[in-house]
């Protein structure tokens, strides 16, 4: 393995670090982990699926900014396990970690576009997508329902304390004009406390520390019931969002996924959007996350304090506003540069090209200043050069739906002759959490990124 700067591997420490919800407090070593099984020992491994651009060159997926894959694979690593294949989602590995990507000076999108060659006659091109940052004193008000699962899968040591701890802190960064309703739910599920003036905060506190553990886990009634209340309390000046704090192990009640599901996307489509927030060592990870693409929101998993707190302190008070409702990209590649491509993640965000302007199909939410990545691994034709892939976003005003677009081109000549060697460290951060997670689906290394080089 050839060597790397030592100022690199210093950047490329940093930014492990600063991924979402990382902790920075690493004072001492960790106790060595034994090694656990290997969910994919013996069995036949995945092949990723090559695209063939003469037949079809054209690439679309709705924008996803979830992250709580990357964070429930870590929780399992550190806790010995390794996740199954089927809870690593690569474009949430990526999503995970911060970019500094430009900012647009409208409320639309900035898109980027970079790539950089690989062994073999392959690169790796990757898909930026930003908007704008606000001033989180700036935004509109809020109406917050959370939707507690105060079950008895909730008992684990510290679980319900983080939930609690969590939801104190946000009451009191919470501003004027937002309004905060409760709903715990177990066997059955009850307004503890109706949509309520944030001004009023001894009660809120009063009300979360009333939280406490009995019974079984009534998801489809907690979801019904927050809903109820969201919806008699909608404000059409300000962002109405239901936040779910769960395991996501549904046990009483419907607990059809599809059933609850279709519940979630009909208030959806009333502007009423979901967060869904994962906790506990054992995870409902599949239905949390369908929840938050049926619901226009997003997942996300917290395992401490820290993290907890990242997320409701500095996250979502600055990201409740929407930048664009019902995001999607599109990719089209030149056929006479690229001979085959293939997108890293975004198996369940996939679309028909004929669905990129039908505006009644589903795509993602965006916030103010969130960032999209997207990788894509492509094998060049030899000799050719040129514009090698279109770049489109697609995205409705959050308020009028009325729809928006905006196109960037990548040429050939633009991708950096090494991925090692001339490329920023945040690029190379993308590619390895994206070779991470495709090895630890499929034990396939990417080109150019060897196992080795995961492990350095």
């Amino acid at each position: 393995m050839r060597a790397r700067p030592y100022a690199l591997v210093l950047a490329i420490s940093a930014l492990l670090l600063a991924a979402c919800g990382g902790s920075s407090d690493n004072t001492t070593a960790p106790n060595p982990v034994q090694r656990p099984p290997d969910p994919l020992a013996g069995a036949a491994q995945e092949q990723p699926a090559q695209r063939d651009t003469l037949t079809d060159q054209v690439s679309t997926f709705a924008l996803d900014v979830d992250t709580a894959s990357y964070a429930y694979a870590r929780r399992l690593i550190q806790d010995g396990r390794l996740p199954e294949p089927g809870q690593v989602r690569t474009e949430e590995f990526v999503n995970a970690f911060a970019q500094d990507y430009p900012q647009p000076a409208d409320n639309g999108f900035a898109v980027h576009a970079d790539g950089a060659r690989t062994p073999g006659g392959e690169a790796l091109i990757r898909i930026g997508l930003q908007t704008r940052a606000t001033d989180s004193s700036a935004r509109r008000p809020a109406n917050l329902t959370f939707v507690v699962d105060v079950s008895g899968s909730m008992n684990e040591p510290g679980r319900l304390d983080l939930v609690r701890d969590a939801m104190h802190t946000l009451v009191d960064q919470l501003m004027p004009g937002d309004q905060v309703a409760i709903v715990p739910f177990s066997t059955t599920a009850e307004l503890l406390i109706p949509m309520t003036p944030v001004a009023e905060r001894s009660g809120l506190h009063a009300a979360i520390d009333r939280l406490a553990v009995d019974g079984s886990t009534n998801l489809e009634d907690g979801l019904i019931t927050g809903y109820q209340e969201a919806s008699r309390s909608f404000r059409s000046v300000a962002t109405n969002r239901v936040i779910l704090l769960s395991d996501g192990l549904a046990n009483t009640g419907s607990t059809s996924w599809q059933t609850i599901l279709d519940r979630v996307a009909e208030h959806a489509a009333k502007q009423i959007t979901l967060l869904s927030v994962g906790v506990g060592r054992d995870y409902g990870d599949d239905l949390m996350e369908q929840l938050a693409d049926n619901g226009d929101g997003a997942a996300i998993y917290v395992s401490s304090l820290e993290q907890a707190r990242k997320a409701f302190v500095e996250q979502l008070p600055a990201t409740l506003d929407l930048r664009a409702r019902d995001a999607k990209a599109q990719v089209v590649f030149n056929p006479g540069v690229v001979e085959t491509y293939h997108l890293l993640g975004y198996e369940n965000r996939a679309l028909a090209p004929e669905e990129f302007r039908d505006d009644s199909r589903d795509g993602g939410e965006i916030g103010p200043g969130h960032s999209v990545t997207a990788l894509y691994r492509v094998r060049l034709r030899t000799g050719a050069a040129g514009q090698l892939a279109t770049v489109t976003v697609r995205w409705q005003d959050p308020d009028t739906r009325r729809p928006a677009e905006t196109t960037h081109s990548l040429d050939s000549a633009t991708l950096a002759a090494d991925l090692w060697t001339a490329t920023s460290p945040r690029f190379q951060i993308d590619v390895l959490a994206a070779a991470f997670a495709e090895y630890l689906r499929t034990r396939q290394p990417l080109p150019g990124v060897t196992p080795d080089d995961l492990a350095s």
